[in-house]
């Protein structure tokens, strides 16, 4: 069995339809220590996967508290009373967001730009400190078509006028669908921090310009101002096992999927 933490957000909820054996854990959103210890008390399961945060970047700068209560202590309560478990956390790669650097980046890179990356970066270090065999994933901006709130391949497909995009801005977007697809891999990593998540050698100008083109649209893609690259090297984790299809590919397995991809003549 498998705890999954954060069961009605987006990846919450798509690994609890995908990963076998997946129990959702009762909302955590006003827990106290006490009640984690007796939610994890109770579970009879050996993983957990604790994907409830507050991901909102502006929503954790205007609340310090809040951000810091869901993205630091919430985890490491749960560290503590996992007694002995495998515990998986997501993180973000925006602890690379305050980077002097273009990447891509490394595991031993990370220069948080902002309150909530500061708060995930100090909640990887505190729950190894207790857990050293628990594994803290990186991951990319995901988008799925049924996602519930706003997300990159959404913003293009809802698009109605000309996007904007940075020819010098190189990040990885993920399919959701291979992030429990590597989940089962991702069980069996030796404990620390892996960048995970699509890669790619092209910037969101390029992508988004391919993207239209895959789609069949004619929406303009202009030239927009520069921004701090989220650009991770994800080898650590492919060397273990854990791999996904580019940027570029997994788009394009997305679209298959939901039928889109458009098919000239």
């Amino acid at each position: 069995m498998i705890l999954i933490t954060g069961a009605s957000g987006f990846v919450g909820r798509y690994l609890m339809q995908t990963v076998p054996g997946a129990v959702a854990a009762p909302s955590l959103k006003e827990a106290d220590r006490e009640t984690v210890e007796r939610i994890l008390g109770d579970f009879p399961g050996d993983t957990i996967l604790h994907t409830a945060a507050i991901s909102d970047i502006g929503a954790c700068q205007a609340d310090p508290e809040g951000s810091y209560r869901a993205n630091v202590q919430l985890p490491l309560w749960i560290a503590q009373a996992a007694a002995g478990r495998k515990l998986i956390c997501f993180s973000s790669d925006q602890v690379y967001s305050g980077s002097p650097e273009a990447g891509p980046y490394t595991e031993d890179r990370t220069a948080p730009g902002n309150l909530y990356a500061a708060h995930k970066l100090e909640m990887e270090q505190r729950v190894l400190d207790v857990l050293p065999e628990s594994v803290m994933l990186r991951a990319e901006w995901m988008y799925d078509l049924s996602a519930p709130k706003p997300n990159y391949l959404l913003n293009v497909l809802r698009a109605e006028t000309a996007l904007s995009f940075s020819p010098r801005q190189y990040r990885g977007v993920t399919y959701v669908k291979e992030v429990a697809r590597n989940m089962e891999r991702v069980m069996a990593l030796p404990g620390g921090a892996y960048n995970f998540g699509s890669e790619t050698k092209q910037s969101m100008y390029e992508i988004t310009q391919q993207l239209l083109q895959l789609l069949g649209r004619q929406t303009p893609v202009t030239p927009g101002p520069d921004r701090h690259n989220l650009w991770m090297d994800c080898g650590k984790a492919a060397r273990q096992g854990v791999v996904f299809r580019d940027v570029l590919e997994g788009l394009t397995a997305c679209l298959a999927d939901y039928g889109l991809l458009h098919r000239e003549g």
